[in-house]
This record gives structure tokens, sequence and C-alpha cells, in this order.
């Protein structure tokens, strides 16, 4: 079976578009709003922590991004943004986490 080189390209874009793509911002902005996360950051300014936007463009094509995201909001970070740390949010559930760090790793669209 022969595939041509547009179309193997347009089949490979497709795929890494897919994998890209956000969960839905209301969702996340659920997400956030009821685990507190919106007293220390915002989606495109500067709170106490960084923007959203600021996260995910720090960690853009980071082979582990989602696994460096999913720590730091599960223990917690220091000296990653400045001298201001970020406490550990036990009471977010997995699945919230996965959520909002998949939406991180896709650009924090809003």
């Amino acid at each position: 079976m022969k595939f041509s080189v547009v179309a193997l390209s347009l089949s490979l874009m497709a795929a890494g578009s897919a994998a890209q793509a956000a969960p839905d911002f209301a969702q996340v902005n659920t997400i956030l709003t009821n685990n507190a996360c919106l007293a220390c950051h915002a989606v495109d300014k500067k709170v106490i922590g960084p923007a959203y936007e600021e996260v995910a463009a720090k960690h853009k094509g980071q082979a582990d991004a989602a696994a460096v995201l999913t720590k730091h909001i599960k223990e917690g970070s220091s000296g990653v943004y400045g001298p201001i740390p970020m406490p550990p949010n036990v009471g977010i559930s997995d699945a919230d986490i996965a959520v909002v760090v998949e939406w991180l790793v896709a650009g924090a669209p809003h």
C-alpha cells in the first residue's frame, strides 16, 4: 500500500492536533474554581503565582511536561516562577489534575 507524502503529512498533522486538543475551558474553569486555584492564578495575568498561559509556555514542547506539572500541583513547588512557593494542593482529585494538566499542555486556551 502506497501513501503520498501529502497524505502522510496530513495524517500526521491530524494525529498531532488530536493529541493537543484541550479539554473544554468551562470544565477546566470549574475545576480551578472548586479547588481555589484562582486565588493565586489567573489564565492570562500574574496574581500571586504565574498566569496559566505563562506556565503553558514554559513547558511547551517538553516531553515530561505532564509529569512535572502533575507533581507541582500535587506536591507544590518552590523557586520555579520566583520566590513565592506553591503549596501542595491535596484536595484536588487525580482526575481533575489530569484535566488541568492536559489543558496546560495544550497551551491553556480559553
